[in-house]
């Protein structure tokens, strides 16, 4: 969906991307300047600059204003429905703006503006980035370095003779892991395809947040409870989170064994069950209509979601082109189901692969679809290989340079020992082999 929130007090729908525009000009350019003064390609000044520009002077501005994508005020109209009569759909939606395609799940986004009013951190869009950088964050995290954590995990701790030495070391150890996490995300929310969502309002985000910390708590292995409660959480968000539980599960019965994933499929389905089966039972039919129907064009009111992909482009062109881009969804997913069972993933940069694989070919087929869904797998494609695509900024800014040795020369051969480091980091955690 895409347009302003009722309040908003604009003519077009193209007013939130403005002001995401103007914004976000001004932070590049102060972050291309500082990078180009600084002696190394990628610095944190520039990813604050870039960040700030492109996400908090945005997204500040257009809460103080009132500006922002519709699906704000859906969610948000949806949470205070969720209180009043129990359900969050309308049940009988005659405009574009009275359908709620998200899962129940979504409405939580909304109860702080229904219980706190018009207040700014009762918006929405600030609930959406705190979901979506908190996940992103720990799923950056590596677990296991120190074994701190793990043995607290365990129900060890300092019950199990950890010296004082050991524990000062862990604690400096997750200080470091923690802040090495945070600026890891820094720079990847400022990219403009995360940016732009986190300003206007896209409801993707805290979804692709939680897909990407399963299949991070996935790859960890462990008994699976974490791991189930991600998925869970995601799949009472929207339906678009659904592939994620196939592929999570086959990589933690790879990573842990297939006791751990049954265990996690079924924490799955005890987070999403509570939240989706009881609404669906109220009130059947408000929720085949907002959540079924809508989204593949079907509903009273036809879905604003048609950029020309391929699945849109057969259901308004071709004769019964809705029966066949779902049978060609329905294909696409067989093929990513035996995909897995004959070759299952064994880490977490193939699991990615392969749920960005299955997310765009979904995206792709479905008949109400738009550009902006392509966030999906391009997050999971590029998230997990984030230390990769780093080390690869830095040569390519080596090269710009023409190899010049900068202030005393020193600082290359740093550069060549901190990328050693992150390539060693890589190689003990298991992250970004594929």
């Amino acid at each position: 969906m895409r347009g302003l929130r009722s309040d908003a007090g604009c003519g077009d729908d193209a007013h939130p991307h403005r002001i995401w525009g103007v914004c976000a000009a001004v932070g590049y350019a102060v972050a291309a300047e500082l990078a180009r003064r600084s002696p190394r390609p990628w610095g944190r000044r520039g990813a604050v600059a870039a960040l700030l520009g492109s996400v908090v002077a945005p997204l500040a501005l257009m809460v103080t204003v009132g500006a922002g994508q519709s699906e704000v005020h859906v969610v948000e109209r949806a949470g205070s429905l969720l209180l009043d009569s129990g359900s969050p759909y309308l049940p009988h939606p005659a405009d574009v703006d009275d359908y709620n395609p998200y899962l129940p799940g979504m409405a939580l986004f909304g109860i702080p503006h229904a219980l706190f009013g018009g207040t700014p951190l009762a918006d929405a869009r600030v609930w959406f980035c705190a979901a979506f950088l908190a996940c992103m964050v720990v799923s950056a995290m590596r677990s296991g370095r120190n074994g701190l954590w793990r043995d607290w995990a365990s129900g060890g701790g300092l019950a199990r003779g950890t010296s004082g030495r050991a524990l000062a070391h862990g604690i400096s150890g997750s200080t470091a892991g923690a802040t090495s996490s945070v600026n890891a995300v820094l720079p990847f929310a400022a990219f403009p395809a995360v940016a732009l969502p986190l300003a206007v309002g896209g409801v993707d985000l805290p979804v692709i947040g939680l897909m990407c910390l399963g299949l991070a708590l996935a790859g960890r292995g462990g008994s699976g409870t974490s791991v189930g409660l991600a998925m869970g959480a995601a799949a009472a968000l929207k339906w678009t989170a659904w592939p994620l539980l196939p592929v999570g599960l086959v990589l933690l019965a790879v990573t842990a064994g297939w006791r751990a994933a049954v265990r996690a499929g079924v924490v799955a389905v005890l987070v999403a069950a509570p939240a989706v089966v009881p609404v669906a039972l109220a009130n059947p039919h408000a929720f085949v209509e907002h959540v079924v129907l809508f989204p593949l064009g079907e509903g009273g009111v036809r879905s604003p979601a048609t950029s020309p992909l391929p699945g849109c482009l057969l259901a308004s062109y071709v004769p019964g082109g809705s029966v066949l881009a779902m049978a060609a969804l329905a294909a696409a997913a067989v093929g990513v189901a035996v995909s897995l069972a004959v070759r299952p993933p064994r880490t977490v940069v193939a699991a990615a692969d392969r749920l960005a694989i299955g997310s765009g070919l979904a995206m792709c087929l479905i008949p109400a679809t738009r550009f902006g869904y392509l966030v999906y797998p391009l997050v999971l494609a590029v998230w997990f290989r984030r230390t990769e695509l780093v080390m690869a900024v830095r040569r390519v800014g080596r090269l710009v340079r023409g190899g010049r040795k900068v202030k005393g020369g020193p600082r290359v051969g740093q550069e060549r020992r901190v990328d050693a480091r992150l390539v060693e980091e890589e190689r003990l955690v298991g992250v970004g082999c594929g």
